[in-house]
């Protein structure tokens, strides 16, 4: 099944997997531990971080360390900003409109 990234981060256990390894590697135990939940559920949701490319896996001995790859969440910010630049131009547009009709519904004494 080809998976892309906004499939990823529909779920809240893997974007706090992309938290815990934002800054630092881990091994597939070191995450684990930060769920209430099995190592085979931690493993396919990785593996799913894997298969869109938002996560990489390394081999050292006989670990496995998995590392965030950002250049994926690209496609993710770029699709936000198109509706951020939409919502900050209505909210300009609005702040413009109440502060030119402000003396118009200032309250009467």
């Amino acid at each position: 099944m080809r998976r892309d990234v906004f499939q990823a981060i529909a779920d809240p256990t893997r974007r706090e997997i992309i938290n815990l390894i934002a800054f630092q590697s881990l091994n597939l135990n070191a995450i684990a531990e930060n769920f209430e939940m099995s190592r085979p559920a931690i493993s396919q949701h990785i593996k799913i971080l894997t298969e869109c490319g938002l996560v990489s896996i390394k081999k050292e001995g006989r670990e496995r360390f998995c590392e965030v790859k950002f250049q994926k969440l690209k496609e993710v910010s770029q699709w936000i900003e198109q509706y951020s630049s939409f919502w900050n131009n209505k909210l300009d547009a609005l702040e413009i409109y109440l502060s030119a009709n402000k003396t118009k519904v200032e309250p009467k004494k």
